[in-house]
């Protein structure tokens, strides 16, 4: 029972206890905190252009400014819909198994957690509706599904931490860029501000429940875990290069250019810095080798 473990680990009790406490203290009614102007300005970035998956490729050369700006502002609507979509995936597991065998310990964070969760996915879903008029399709594809095993909570878990560390690479990014409006920028800080507890704690979860699971598992099986948290942040990073998006802002051939986009080198490279640190935590941690 990964509370046994927890239980065990007084370096993690005073963590989830550091992080409880300062999940009261930080609490904030976003409710009342966001003030959301009319529309938004079209002409400037609504994303960090660093951030967009043309960026640095030979498909950024070809377009104009306005094109650019049109791909930023469609792109921040596909970054903010991953979110409510990912969200709300993160919502469910973690309903599941809150005050449930084996996760005694860690329930009255879970609480904190849902609420939090909860709140962020209002606001981005607010922003989407407000200034894109919907919420894009969350993303299909095999490696969405999560395996009903012995290992289930551990992929749960894992999952929900490469999705938050994703998210909280742009996050921090944006949230610090003048470039960017006042209202992007305040989403953003207040996500990066929340998220920092939340991946605090799914690492030290992670890396008990993947000291369980490696005490009772096989050589075989620790491959296949390794295999499939590889694929997934392949495919939650992929998620970001919408063919919709470039539908949206006008671009020509909408899956002839997210193929370009995907085997172009700098894909590569922008999937290595997004997940630097997430890739450094999982090895340190023997999850990946």
């Amino acid at each position: 029972m990964v509370s046994d473990v927890i239980e065990q680990d007084e370096r993690f009790l005073g963590i989830l206890d550091r992080l409880t406490t300062k999940s009261v203290d930080d609490y904030y009614n976003p409710y009342k905190l966001f003030e959301w102007p009319d529309s938004l300005p079209e002409r400037m970035w609504w994303m960090s252009p660093e951030l967009t998956t043309t960026y640095g490729t030979e498909v950024a050369e070809r377009l104009s400014q306005e094109q650019l700006y049109a791909l930023s502002r469609y792109e921040s609507i596909n970054f903010y819909s991953l979110n409510v979509h990912g969200i709300r995936e993160l919502l469910i597991e973690v309903t599941r198994r809150i005050h449930t065998s084996g996760f005694e310990t860690p329930s009255e964070f879970f609480h904190h957690f849902i609420g939090e969760e909860n709140e962020h996915m209002w606001f981005f879903a607010e922003f989407c509706l407000r200034y894109g008029g919907k919420i894009y399709r969350q993303p299909g594809g095999a490696a969405a599904e999560i395996p009903r095993s012995g290992v289930e909570s551990l992929l749960v878990f894992a999952r929900i931490l490469i999705f938050e560390e994703l998210v909280d690479h742009f996050n921090a990014r944006m949230a610090a860029d003048e470039r960017l409006d006042g209202t992007i920028r305040a989403l953003n800080r207040i996500h990066h501000q929340d998220e920092s507890r939340h991946i605090a704690f799914g690492r030290e979860l992670v890396t008990a429940l993947f000291r369980k699971v490696r005490e009772s598992s096989g050589e075989q099986e620790l491959k296949e875990i390794a295999d499939y948290i590889r694929r997934y942040m392949t495919f939650s990073f992929e998620s970001l290069y919408n063919p919709q998006v470039y539908r949206d802002a006008g671009l020509a051939d909408p899956i002839g250019l997210r193929r370009e986009l995907l085997d172009s080198p700098q894909r590569a490279e922008a999937e290595r810095n997004v997940f630097r640190k997430t890739s450094r935590f999982l090895e340190k941690t023997g999850i990946i080798r």
